[in-house]
């Protein structure tokens, strides 16, 4: 063990977020306390960055009628995706896909624009400045679920309509409509899951040594 590690109560507390974190669909209204949302954006704002270029931008939408319409956002994709996923359309129709609605808080976690200008480490992997802001994201969501409170990732919206929406600039991008606030419980296992969508894939299918292996 090392001299650097943490207590294992410590350990298994870190262990246990990463276990429990749920896409969360189903919300209790609510509140979440000021304070409270400083702490977990704080922690956001704490992730790893490529070249230390911290490209997420957070926008809290505090206006009814603003969250109204990025609901209508989020439906008209939910309807698009629906007719492209053909013969699993009404399947995929019976899930609730968001909680826009529902939730206490709703975050709209974006890139920044300029992002070109940032060479280091992304000289031949651009996309880096995605892989900084899911950092962020999944801190946000980590210490979401220690807290007590559910977390869910909406991806179903255009980009472009969202950030006229927000009035973004040229060059940035939505990525992510977080929904945040107390829930009634935890799913027991990703929701997905126990819709039947999905399964969970076992690690040591995933994993391999040296070289790309081939499963048939």
């Amino acid at each position: 063990m090392s001299e650097h590690a943490f207590s294992a109560a410590e350990r298994a507390a870190i262990y246990r977020a990463i276990a429990e974190r749920r896409d969360m669909r189903h919300f209790a209204g609510g509140e979440v306390a000021p304070e409270l949302l400083a702490r977990l954006l704080e922690a956001a704002h704490q992730a790893p960055s490529v070249g230390l270029m911290q490209p997420w931008r957070f926008i809290r939408i505090t206006r009814p009628a603003l969250r109204e319409a990025i609901y209508q956002l989020v439906e008209q994709e939910r309807q698009l995706t629906a007719e492209a996923l053909g013969e699993r359309s009404d399947e995929f129709m019976r899930l609730k896909v968001e909680g826009v609605r529902d939730c206490a808080e709703v975050l709209v976690a974006a890139l920044m624009e300029g992002r070109e200008a940032h060479v280091f480490g992304r000289r031949t992997l651009p996309e880096m400045d995605m892989a900084s802001l899911s950092c962020a994201i999944q801190n946000l969501w980590l210490a979401a679920r220690a807290e007590g409170l559910g977390m869910g990732w909406v991806s179903l919206f255009d980009p472009v309509a969202l950030a006229e929406l927000l009035g973004m600039p040229p060059g940035s991008k939505p990525v992510a409509v977080l929904c945040l606030g107390p829930v009634q419980a935890f799913y027991p296992a990703p929701m997905l899951v126990q819709e039947g969508w999905a399964q969970v894939r076992p690690l040591h299918e995933l994993l391999f040594q040296d070289r790309w292996e081939n499963h048939e």
